[in-house]
C-alpha cells in the first residue's frame, strides 16, 4: 500500500524494459516511504513548478534518499511522466497551501490574496 497509485500494481508490464533500461544506464531501484514520495512531491511543485502525480515523485525521492552516494558531477536522470491532475485529491489533502481551503468566488477576494487593493467605483 502507497500514496503512490499508480505504482502499485504488483505485476508490472514493463518491468522487463525497467530492468533492462536500468543495467544499460548502470543505475539502480531502491524504496522510499510514503513521506519521502511527499517531501519530493512539494518540493517539486514549490521548486521547480512540477504538478506531478506521486507516482512520478517516486524517482526524485529515490535520488533525494541517496544524493550523498552520488559522485559530484554525475549526470543523474529522473524521470516524471505522470502528470498532477492524475491524482488531484493528494495535492489538495497533502498541500501545506491555505489557498487549498478555498475563498470566496469574488474579484475583492481574489484580489486580496493575491496582494492587490480592489479598485473603488
Amino acid at each position: 500500500e502507497t500514496i503512490a497509485t499508480a505504482i502499485r500494481v504488483g505485476n508490472p508490464a514493463s518491468w522487463e524494459k525497467a530492468i533492462a533500461a536500468q543495467e544499460a544506464s548502470k543505475g539502480a531501484f531502491n524504496s522510499v516511504t510514503d513521506q519521502e514520495i511527499l517531501d519530493a512531491y512539494r518540493l517539486l511543485a514549490s521548486q521547480e513548478g512540477i504538478f506531478c502525480e506521486p507516482a512520478s515523485a517516486t524517482s526524485v525521492a529515490g535520488l533525494l534518499k541517496v544524493k550523498d552516494q552520488v559522485p559530484t558531477g554525475a549526470t543523474v536522470v529522473c524521470v516524471l511522466t505522470g502528470n498532477g491532475l492524475k491524482d488531484p485529491d493528494t495535492a489538495i489533502e497533502h498541500s501545506n497551501n491555505p489557498l487549498t481551503e478555498g475563498i470566496e468566488p469574488t474579484t475583492a477576494a481574489v484580489a486580496e490574496v493575491i496582494g492587490l487593493k480592489p479598485t473603488e467605483g
